[in-house]
């Protein structure tokens, strides 16, 4: 797909990899509709933008999510892309895992990118094109003590990501799965428990900008790949 003047939604756009592909995508003339809690920081950021606009979404609440693509629909008449990226992190050992911790995560990383999928879907159907990019995450590469409830609820969302993949096959409509590395964003600070343990144990490590995601994430949506990863080979991934 090609990303000048497509419409593209973006969840998590107030800061990190969702910011980052959001001004990418606006310089190469995509229209974009930035979606976040933090309302002020979006609306500063559509206003420096020109052709965006921001919404104050909370994406566990589909009532907002569905809000969210009328907004995109009622300012551009269409949704050619979106990316899920909305997301949070929670670092500890599996008997300290606070299972309402555990259930909130899900509900983030898995549930509610279901849900704008579903809610952007018919849209995309009746188009007969569109993309869909899930941002998942480098640490399913590896059993490190400690993430299993992420690394679970990042799994979960690459397996759906690749079901619905094949479910819409045929359809024009193509899902891809993103796979960063350690980025260099406000992860770490708002992980919903676990912050001082993951600064611990990421201490020391090159950390990659947020923009090289989101390059990745734009080349996806151009090639309609299942996937990419940024992990290096060291750890893994495929990146040399």
């Amino acid at each position: 797909m090609d990303i000048d003047d497509a419409v593209v939604v973006v969840t998590g756009a107030s800061s990190g990899i969702g910011e980052a592909t959001a001004r990418a995508a606006s310089a190469r003339g995509a229209r974009v509709v930035l979606a976040a809690r933090r309302e002020d920081r979006v609306s500063a950021l559509a206003d420096e933008l020109g052709r965006a606009v921001a919404v104050r979404c909370d994406v566990t609440d589909r009532a907002q999510v569905d809000a969210l693509v009328r907004t995109a629909v009622d300012a551009f008449g269409r949704v050619d892309v979106v990316v899920n990226n909305a997301g949070q992190g929670l670092e500890a050992r599996m008997e300290e895992t606070d299972l309402d911790d555990f259930r909130a995560l899900l509900e983030l990383n898995v549930v509610a990118p279901l849900s704008v999928m579903q809610a952007v879907l018919p849209l995309m159907r009746a188009q007969g094109s569109g993309s869909i990019v899930n941002v998942s995450s480098g640490t399913t590469f590896a059993d490190l003590p400690g993430t299993g409830a992420y690394v679970a609820s990042k799994i979960a969302l690459e397996r759906l990501s690749a079901i619905a993949r094949s479910e819409l096959d045929g359809t024009g409509v193509t899902v891809s799965t993103v796979i960063p590395f350690i980025t260099s964003t406000e992860f770490i600070g708002s992980m919903r428990a676990g912050r001082e343990s993951a600064e611990t144990s990421l201490a020391g490590l090159d950390f990659d900008p947020p923009e090289r995601v989101a390059e990745v994430i734009l080349d996806l949506v151009r090639t309609g790949a299942a996937r990419a990863d940024l992990v290096p080979v060291a750890y893994g991934g495929s990146r040399t």
